[in-house]
């Protein structure tokens, strides 16, 4: 007794990765927020607080391929579930640091911000992978551009409700608030998530709709065929791939673009223009209100231009190169003193990053789908460097220089060399077919998959 009339489930699950990216992005952020009262409190000096603040870079990177290989292995709904509910335990755990005394209080605060970095790595590799199976070719897109902003909407709905909890409260209550949030979730997630196929909420017609228009619903039902999980020889063949690297350089350095805004711009904003702190705070987030807007419009746009016929490797790469050439405009502010023009070039760049930041989307229609969840991973894995190089990089510029004008170069230079890779590396962007090894002395066969709609 299926219904005729396809239903929408699709959009619930979106709107579950949405919720849970903010919470991710929140929860990253709990640190940066409780930074300055946690300093006084335990008496902690900068560099420390560095070193502090590097842990969760560390782990997430390392921890990419091991959680993408724990997706492919089990399935997206309960690694995803694990993730949510032991990085939002180690949050609230972090309330307690001030328990101990100072020495074991920092090695304790650096443990935890380093398995939160490991827990949340299979976050965004699961999002890949779970829109690749709900989602058709055609609204792939917008569908990744709308988790992926999510990045940008945690801070502007969570920034100020942190800042309110350490002023009332103290920085304690701000880890322990915003880890209960994630621990709630992913109670709900268990309840919510599923895979196409057995989705209570799902009728026959929209599984077929998707799976007819390019949705990959079968990803996690071959249950027999992991026991194994994803072979080392996949990696290979994914890091001898000319577009896969062309788009691994780019997504390193669209984050380069990232973690600019993350780590220097407030700073940039008080020492090279003279803005108060508490000016500088709120002006930081115009950018990230821009790169919101300008991360649902490419996703829109890219969706836009598949159904009117582009193909698919034209619908992904023009708003990627379009927004990567107006977030170099960056570079501007070398140029001009009046503060509302450098807030405004400012604006203008994180719009265009986020317009441009179309990775993901990239990510689920070229993963193979015996490891879709590893692509992922290896995806963000090189992505994710970026947050470890960039904010040392640009710290040594400024410290050589003594002004930020050619650390500004260097974000705009992030943006040009990942218009590069999009033109001259990358390709044609299709799915990746991976070759299986020979079984027994047999012949090699190919794993065909279905080639994403162009």
């Amino acid at each position: 007794m299926q219904s005729s009339k396809p239903t929408h489930v699709r959009y619930l699950i979106l709107l579950m990765l949405f919720l849970v990216t903010t919470i991710n992005y929140a929860d990253r952020a709990t640190i940066a927020i409780a930074g300055s009262s946690l300093q006084k409190d335990l008496g902690i000096d900068a560099v420390t607080l560095g070193y502090i603040f590097s842990a969760f870079g560390w782990a997430y990177v390392a921890g990419q391929i091991p959680g993408g290989w724990l997706l492919d292995r089990f399935g997206s709904k309960k690694v995803y579930a694990l993730s949510i509910f032991t990085w939002s335990l180690f949050t609230v755990l972090q309330g307690y640091v001030g328990e101990f005394g100072m020495s074991t209080a920092i090695v304790a605060l650096f443990m935890l911000r380093f398995l939160v970095g490991l827990a949340e790595a299979p976050s965004f590799p699961g999002n890949a992978r779970i829109v690749a199976a709900w989602f058709p070719t055609a609204e792939r897109g917008t569908a990744s551009a709308i988790f992926n902003s999510a990045q940008y909407f945690a801070t502007v709905l969570f920034a100020p409700l942190m800042g309110w909890i350490v002023y009332t409260f103290g920085w304690q209550h701000v880890f322990i608030v915003m880890g209960a949030i994630g621990i709630v979730f992913s109670l709900v997630w268990l309840k919510v998530i599923h895979s196409p196929r057995q989705h209570p909420l799902a009728n026959e017609a929209e599984v077929q709709f998707i799976a007819d228009n390019g949705g990959m619903v079968d990803m996690d039902q071959s249950k027999g065929k992991k026991v194994d999980g994803p072979k080392w020889d996949y990696i290979r063949q994914l890091l001898t791939n000319r577009m896969m690297l062309g788009v691994y350089l780019s997504q390193y350095c669209i984050n380069g673009i990232t973690y600019f805004f993350l780590t220097w711009f407030p700073v940039y904003l008080v020492q090279e223009r003279g803005m108060t702190i508490l000016k500088a705070g709120f002006i930081a987030s115009l950018p990230a209100i821009c790169g919101f807007i300008g991360g649902v419009l490419g996703g829109v746009i890219s969706d836009y231009l598949l159904r009117r016929g582009h193909s698919l490797t034209f619908a992904r790469k023009a708003p990627i190169i379009a927004g990567l050439l107006v977030s170099s405009s960056i570079v501007a502010c070398n140029y001009v003193d009046i503060e509302w023009m450098v807030v405004g070039f400012m604006a203008l760049a994180f719009f265009g990053k986020g317009v441009g930041a179309l990775g993901w989307a990239v990510v689920s229609d070229t993963s193979p789908k015996q490891i879709a969840g590893l692509s992922g991973g290896l995806f963000n894995m090189f992505g994710n460097i970026a947050s470890i190089t960039t904010p040392i990089v640009i710290g040594y510029i400024i410290s050589s220089t003594g002004s930020f004008k050619w650390a500004l170069v260097f974000v705009g230079c992030n943006a040009l060399v990942a218009v590069f890779s999009y033109l001259v590396i990358v390709g044609p962007i299709k799915r990746v077919v991976l070759k299986e090894p020979p079984a027994n002395g047999g012949s090699e066969v190919t794993g065909k998959l279905s080639q994403a709609h162009s």
